[in-house]
């Protein structure tokens, strides 16, 4: 009996301990995941864009003939409300001159730490947004995934980002080692992989008008564009003050006349025609992903009467490409021959870069109603540049 008491007690002690353990585990697994987050549903309703004047254009009435009063037909376009709906959860420290401006998420917010290499606090950080926008009648999803752990000597980061009426999709995940030197500056080093859908450096249509044959000539007039898209040009000629003149007018595959001279064509129909064409082999290609080292700094000193916070990442010229096609990589940007398309011999021909982002956020207050603040960003990737830049006196009256 003594021996069951025993083991009874035994096992009530170790499932007990078992039992905190478990609850601690919990505890903490909540204290790391959800703590301090909040989840939000959010939506705005505006006005949506309104020309300045009003278009309007006749048509022949159709009980009269071409001399009999027209119809006069409002030609403007009109818009249905602007609208954004979206749902998210975010856990995302703020820096100390950061300044909450609603009461509210409703995940139009922008932070530093959304950029800055180094987040306000270590440990895990968070921002899951999903939202459906409409913007002069067209439809759009948007995302912003963001994940990223911070601790003393690593930072490793996820980020998914879709931003449909601007045609952006962007993925990226990066592992940095990083040292922190004193109490307000810290460096990293590590890898980052990035996607990207656009082939930067890669013109489609230019290259097909300025391919020629061996005298020199074009190989593909511009007006064949046309044909190849369905329109056909028919000769006319028209005789003013004795003058003959001899021209091209153009017809679309239903017979309807779209343009009375080539010129007239080409400054309408075909600028149209080359951004179908680039579009299209565009859509033929694959997405693309390079791996790239990544260097990267944060500055950062805040006092109640002035702060600075100075960030940025470097990513030297030594990328690699792991998915896409490597000829129609940024890589090749510039070998791609005007005659015969890419004149590529080898990855010695391939054309390295540099990418970078940076940024600076300073405020001073020189006085109890006077403050100063300078704010600014830079993005360089690929072909694309993404800046932004504030500066400021506030002045309080008393």
């Amino acid at each position: 009996m003594k021996k069951i008491l025993a083991l009874i007690l035994l096992v009530s002690i170790s499932l007990n301990a078992q039992e905190k353990e478990k609850g601690k585990f919990f505890k903490d697994l909540y204290k790391e995941l959800f703590k301090y987050s909040t989840l939000y549903v959010a939506g705005d309703i505006n006005n949506s864009y309104e020309e300045a004047t009003k278009d309007y254009f006749v048509r022949t009435n159709p009980d009269g003939g071409l001399y009999d009063i027209p119809v006069v037909v409002d030609g403007t376009n009109y818009y249905e409300f602007d609208y954004r709906y979206g749902i998210g959860v975010r856990k995302l420290a703020r820096f100390d001159y950061e300044i909450k401006n609603k009461h509210y998420y409703d995940g139009s917010e922008k932070n530093t730490g959304l950029s800055a290499p180094t987040s306000a606090v270590k440990g895990l950080e968070y921002v899951f947004h999903w939202e459906k926008q409409r913007e002069r009648d067209e439809v759009f999803e948007n995302h912003r995934y963001f994940l990223r752990h911070t601790g003393k000597y690593h930072i490793v980061k996820l980020e998914s980002r879709k931003q449909g009426n601007v045609d952006f999709n962007y993925n990226s995940a990066e592992v940095r080692a990083r040292l922190p030197i004193g109490k307000k500056l810290s460096i990293s080093a590590g890898v980052i992989y990035r996607t990207h859908e656009r082939p930067y450096g890669y013109n489609p249509v230019e290259i097909w008008l300025n391919e020629t044959n061996e005298l020199g000539n074009a190989v593909n007039p511009w007006y064949t564009l046309g044909f190849m898209y369905g329109y056909s040009d028919h000769y006319t000629s028209i005789t003013v003050d004795g003058e003959t003149i001899h021209d091209w007018y153009w017809e679309d595959a239903d017979g309807n006349v779209v343009a009375h001279t080539d010129l007239e064509f080409r400054e309408t129909v075909f600028t149209d025609l080359m951004n179908r064409y680039n579009k299209e082999q565009w859509a033929l290609l694959d997405d693309f992903g390079v791996l790239s080292p990544i260097l990267g700094f944060d500055w950062y000193h805040y006092k109640n009467s002035f702060w600075i916070h100075a960030y940025g990442s470097y990513l030297p010229p030594y990328h690699h490409y792991v998915q896409g096609d490597k000829d129609f990589s940024y890589l090749n940007r510039n070998n791609w021959g005007v005659d015969n398309g890419p004149t590529v011999g080898g990855d010695e021909e391939y054309e390295q870069w540099e990418d970078w982002q940076a940024g600076i956020i300073m405020g001073w207050k020189l006085s109890k109603s006077i403050g100063f603040f300078i704010e600014g960003e830079y993005t360089k990737f690929w072909d694309s540049e993404i800046y932004n830049s504030s500066v400021g006196l506030n002045i309080t009256l008393r």
